[in-house]
């Protein structure tokens, strides 16, 4: 760990130490204090490390970019699952795009109404690397109810029409392997392989750093769907502290802001819910003033 490892996007493994560094974030980088590289190594399509950290647990890394950590992955996987599971009246088949470390699908699997989840992953050693070193995320892949895709979610949207009530997107930002995930092309396929009244839910970037590339999603996302819709939470390893989470139903007038179930604290309790509620649902599409206007006229939950 002495000699330094620095990744395409200019993030630096060294002296104890990673440092999240982005051309796209001027004058910013996000650090966090390593106890033990625990895997390294490149797969056919990007960069993988795993660490220990010495306050956030074992960290996933993939091309330089902070995916996930033990202490806050809940903050994320819970928003950008039960957004779009809390909107659908009766989600049955759920198809995962991206999500190898196994997250999005463990929260999924807490809706009894579920009987099958489709994880498309392209890289087989995110799966790997998951199981061993995440298991309280990656476990959930053995359920029978699960079926795993070592494919490129792009082809496998596109082969597979009408088949899913929710698709969830769990993809890094938008360059390299995921570069495809977040053109107007795509999410046209998107609303090809929805059931009616079938939504979409995808990674949405940060209204800080990101707004321009946000409001080009968005824009895209309202060429193909009639109703498009954008949420923030928190979670303190992204950059910022704040991750977006935008969504896109076929139904015209849906109102995101208002999940079609709303859970009691038992219900909670049940499901292990730490950062999601009912409450948390609504508030999430109160966005700040700036990221309000910029998205008005394209999100439906911007009025």
């Amino acid at each position: 760990m002495d000699s330094a490892t620095t990744y395409e996007n200019l993030s630096v493994l060294e002296n104890g130490w990673f440092r999240e560094i982005n051309t796209s974030w001027d004058g910013f980088s996000l650090n966090l204090k390593v106890e033990e590289v625990l895997f390294q190594q490149k797969s056919p399509f990007q960069d993988v490390l795993v660490f220990k950290s010495k306050s956030f647990g074992n960290v996933l890394v993939l091309n330089g970019i902070i995916q996930c950590t033990e202490r806050d992955e809940f903050t994320y996987q819970e928003m950008i699952t039960h957004l779009p599971m809390n909107l659908h009246p009766d989600p049955k088949r759920v198809l995962v795009i991206g999500g190898g470390d196994g997250g999005v699908v463990r929260e999924v699997l807490k809706y009894k109404s579920v009987n099958e989840v489709v994880l498309c992953e392209i890289d087989q050693m995110v799966i790997d690397v998951s199981k061993k070193y995440l298991p309280n995320m990656a476990n959930c892949l053995e359920d029978p109810r699960v079926t795993i895709n070592v494919a490129d979610g792009v082809e496998y949207v596109r082969n597979n029409p009408k088949q899913f009530d929710v698709i969830i997107t769990d993809a890094p930002d938008p360059d390299g392997v995921a570069e495809g995930l977040f053109q107007k092309k795509y999410y046209s396929e998107l609303l090809s392989c929805l059931t009616d009244h079938g939504l979409m839910c995808c990674q949405g970037e940060t209204t800080f750093l990101d707004l321009p590339l946000i409001k080009d999603m968005a824009s895209q996302c309202k060429e193909v769907f009639p109703s498009v819709g954008y949420a923030v939470g928190n979670t303190p390893t992204y950059v910022s502290g704040v991750m977006g989470y935008l969504l896109a139903c076929n139904k015209p007038d849906i109102d995101f802001t208002k999940p079609l179930r709303r859970l009691s604290e038992e219900d909670v309790e049940k499901m292990d819910l730490k950062y999601y509620t009912s409450d948390i649902h609504t508030a999430a599409f109160s966005l700040p003033n700036y990221a309000r206007k910029a998205l008005k006229g394209i999100v439906n939950s911007c009025t």
